[in-house]
């Protein structure tokens, strides 16, 4: 695959990205990526800072944090109040989402105005000093610059006050997201503790759960934005984490490089190691559930 190939495809939708049903919404979205962030901030809510947003989630809301595609998402929060999705509305009015939903949504944002785009997973470290939290955002091809950008559409003006990023959110440096296979790596090389990576307000840390979160952004990489804790194949064998560690290796090299060559590579890799394909099966189910949910 070139990198126009490769731009091609990551400007087309995903099986969880697609906005069937909601084109006419998404084409009313000025261009550009602030608009895009705008839009997403204004549908979701991130559990973990409600209380500063002032406000006490409902089950109605809270039921958005299992769904999977944008449609269901969409349908969701049109659920939580009267008027058109556009509509400037309240934190209490908003669908409860991790760092997962605000990036895909993004993304199937950005994809849909045919802007190449796609969700990483990995750490980002400027949540708290001293500690790597698992995260997604998102990430668009730019052509005046020509690169890939990392934009954490999560962060809004209320949350820049409390974590105070020094960096532009719209453009998060390398250094301070990791994805998961640069995760991996610097963990590999004693760089940085691999005790430093986790989820917050959990007991989940350490190199396992780089681990997990290379087998997600190698997913997102062929367009499947599974949920934070929806593991599959090789990483729900945790002894592979240290007993395959050459196999691990190259999968980290893919995730870092995220170019032609290597999602070629990795699909080559997941037709001779069922361990590497993608759950075909959980993500029809997926479909079908949340088919009905719209």
């Amino acid at each position: 695959m070139n990198h126009d190939e490769l731009l091609a495809y990551y400007a087309a939708p995903g099986v969880f990205t697609a906005v069937s049903g909601f084109e006419d919404v998404i084409d009313q979205i000025p261009a550009g990526v602030q608009p895009a962030v705008d839009f997403v901030q204004n549908l979701l809510i991130h559990p973990g800072f409600a209380g500063a947003y002032g406000v006490k989630l409902t089950e109605q809301q809270q039921a958005g944090g299992g769904l999977h595609t944008v449609p269901a998402i969409l349908s969701h929060a049109a659920s939580l109040a009267s008027g058109p999705l556009n509509a400037q509305r309240a934190p209490g009015q908003r669908v409860a989402g991790v760092c997962r939903h605000f990036a895909t949504l993004f993304v199937a944002v950005l994809r849909h105005k045919g802007i190449p785009a796609r969700a990483r997973c990995g750490f980002a470290n400027y949540f708290e000093p001293g500690k790597h939290f698992d995260h997604w955002v998102g990430e668009y091809w730019d052509t005046a610059l020509g690169r890939w950008v990392l934009v954490d559409a999560q962060v809004d003006a209320l949350q820049r006050d409390l974590i105070r990023p020094p960096f532009d959110t719209l453009d998060v440096p390398r250094d301070r997201f990791r994805v998961a296979g640069d995760a991996w790596q610097v963990c590999r090389r004693g760089e940085v503790d691999p005790a430093t990576f986790g989820v917050a307000g959990t007991e989940n840390w350490g190199i396992i759960e780089v681990f997990g979160d290379l087998m997600q952004d190698v997913a997102a990489l062929r367009k499947v934005e599974f949920l934070p804790w929806g593991w599959y194949g090789l990483a729900l064998e945790q002894e592979a984490c240290a007993d395959e560690q050459d196999l691990v290796d190259a999968i980290a090299a893919l995730s870092s490089a995220a170019d032609g060559a290597a999602l070629d590579t990795l699909n080559a890799m997941s037709a001779r190691d069922v361990r590497l394909a993608l759950p075909g099966d959980r993500i029809d189910e997926i479909l079908r559930a949340e088919s009905v949910a719209t």
